[in-house]
């Protein structure tokens, strides 16, 4: 099992404190193993192990808790026969109706710590915002990164090289559960053709009560097949029109927002760098796992560039940056990053094959008047940073600890 020191290093400091800690992110993208570490790490702080009531939503063991009185009046039970601190763990927890109103009331009537995890985005809106508003911190779990990745795949097959390693990762992408299957190529497509059938069946269909599955599958293989490439709900619509189907672009907003409350997709927004203002049309998107797209849809390979784009892009969230699409005149960087006072652009491409090539991807960073990181990143082995711009091999990128 990896430690995540990344997400540990963050939620640590809300260790046994009064907030409740959140943990979302994609369906079995190791949300359930933050639980165990976090209890790991209570009980090297000296938390007894029987301090601990956990539940886990998808098992059919608690489906008769499904509900927020019987939740409630369950926890009550268990906790009445616990001395000291109760240590609450829920995973799944969007199983369970109202259950915002429960882990409200638990927080008032016990002496506890909480933590939740939920697979949909719209866990902290609405409802629970009003209950719980101001009294949670909200940590999104990612896939594998593939510094992770590597770590886990050199564990079983250790003679790899680095390169063979990024080219399984290119295909596999990082789901955890792969390490499971030895990272076999056939279980490992039925792995995730499965994971993508529950994410659109449970995450999607079934929360929203989407009746037209076949119009939804659609617009995810647009999507899809369209991964970091501007587009429009209306462009969609088009789409539809050209194969004689009558689509309404709010009917394609609205099953996107499903898919992007269901960690899905992410939803990049466009800036104007030189009017600072964000652009409200042609986002692009990006898939949260990309070997989710390689085992549905297939074509990686052959959408390399776009691939390689979909990878960084996820770097990018995992080490907490807010990331937009920049323009420049009639030019577009692919990422703009920024935490805090920190800011960095991102420029990805396969390989730089030819002098086009090289003046397209760094002539545009050099546009750009301040003095943050600029990176041009690429397949190559051989550097060709100039001008101050830094050119880097995706490899060595994504395994960098600052990119300061």
């Amino acid at each position: 099992m990896i430690k995540r020191e990344m997400y540990m290093s963050r939620i640590r400091p809300f260790i046994g404190k009064e907030l409740i800690k959140v943990m979302t992110g994609f369906r079995r993208s190791g949300k359930s193993v933050m639980l165990q570490l976090i209890q790991e790490e209570l009980v090297a702080q000296g938390v007894q192990k029987q301090q601990f009531i956990s539940f886990n939503f998808e098992k059919m063991g608690f489906e008769h808790l499904c509900n927020a009185k019987a939740l409630h009046d369950e926890v009550i039970r268990l906790a009445e026969k616990i001395d000291g601190k109760v240590y609450l763990f829920f995973d799944e927890i969007q199983e369970v109706k109202s259950w915002e109103k429960c882990i409200n009331s638990l927080r008032v009537d016990l002496d506890c710590d909480i933590y939740i995890t939920g697979s949909n985005a719209k866990l902290l809106s609405g409802e629970l915002a009003t209950y719980l508003g101001g009294r949670y911190v909200e940590f999104v779990i990612y896939p594998f990164s593939f510094a992770e990745f590597k770590e886990l795949y050199l564990s079983v097959y250790p003679q790899t090289s680095d390169a063979e390693c990024f080219n399984k990762y290119l295909v596999a992408g990082g789901m955890p559960y792969l390490s499971n299957l030895n990272y076999e190529d056939e279980p490992s497509r039925l792995y995730l053709e499965d994971l993508y059938n529950s994410v659109v069946l449970k995450d999607i269909v079934k929360r929203n009560t989407v009746r037209d599955v076949d119009l939804l599958e659609k617009i995810i293989s647009y999507v899809t097949a369209n991964i970091g490439t501007t587009f429009s709900a209306t462009s969609i619509s088009k789409f539809f029109k050209s194969e004689n189907r009558t689509v309404a672009a709010e009917t394609v907003l609205n099953y996107i927002k499903y898919c992007l409350d269901a960690y899905l997709f992410y939803q990049v927004k466009r800036e104007d760098l030189a009017g600072k203002q964000i652009l409200s049309v042609n986002e692009k998107y990006y898939m949260s796992d990309h070997g989710v797209r390689e085992a549905v849809f297939g074509g990686n390979a052959r959408d390399i560039n776009l691939i390689l784009e979909n990878i960084v892009y996820m770097e990018l969230l995992r080490r907490g940056y807010k990331v937009t699409v920049g323009r420049i005149g009639d030019k577009e960087i692919d990422f703009v990053c920024r935490k805090q006072n920190n800011k960095l652009y991102v420029q990805v491409t396969y390989i730089l094959a030819s002098p086009e090539t090289i003046e397209r991807e760094f002539s545009v960073l050099e546009q750009i008047p301040d003095n943050f990181p600029k990176y041009v990143v690429s397949m190559d082995e051989l550097e060709m940073s100039r001008n101050g711009i830094k050119h880097c091999n995706i490899r060595k990128f994504l395994t960098m600890e600052d990119w300061g």
